[in-house]
């Protein structure tokens, strides 16, 4: 079948739960070089913090989580599948992210991106988001560690 016959699976978000989570720790170890571990994101769950997961035809393909504290909320992390990156399911999950958080009150939304990250600096950029600060040593790296541009957006 070619590719433009193929059919179009629609995606689905649905709040993140502890079936889950060996599939998002999975996803996450294969695009990150220091993943989260699957008791991060289950102590995510277990704190309340707003968590999401993004299907195509029931496969996990991506995840978001956001930590809420009165009207600010901070992106915690976000990830797309590797073989689906570039195709606009990282922007799906970032505006889920924000309505989520938007709709529980918060008026702003913070993050940090590593510089080299350039796929996601622009997309963050893209979304309205403007760099704040720059975190020193933030970040571990292969050699030593590596800084993070916090971003701020206005939810409001």
């Amino acid at each position: 079948m070619s590719v433009a016959a193929m059919p179009v699976l629609p995606a689905e978000f649905f709040p993140m739960s502890a079936r889950d989570l060996d599939g998002v720790a999975a996803l996450e170890a294969g695009i990150q070089d220091f993943p989260w571990s699957r008791g991060n994101f289950a102590d995510s769950l277990h704190a309340g913090y707003s968590s999401w997961v993004l299907r195509i035809g029931g496969e996990l393909v991506g995840f978001a989580v956001v930590m809420q504290v009165l009207d600010e909320a901070h992106l915690l992390n976000i990830g797309v599948a590797g073989h689906l990156q570039g195709r606009g399911y990282g922007a799906r999950l970032l505006r889920q992210a924000m309505d989520s958080a938007r709709q529980a009150g918060a008026q702003r939304l913070f993050l940090e991106v590593r510089p080299g990250n350039a796929r996601a600096v622009d997309l963050y950029r893209h979304f309205g988001f403007r760099q704040i600060g720059l975190r020193k040593g933030y970040y571990p790296a292969l050699i030593g560690r590596e800084d993070a541009l916090v971003f701020e957006r206005d939810l409001a």
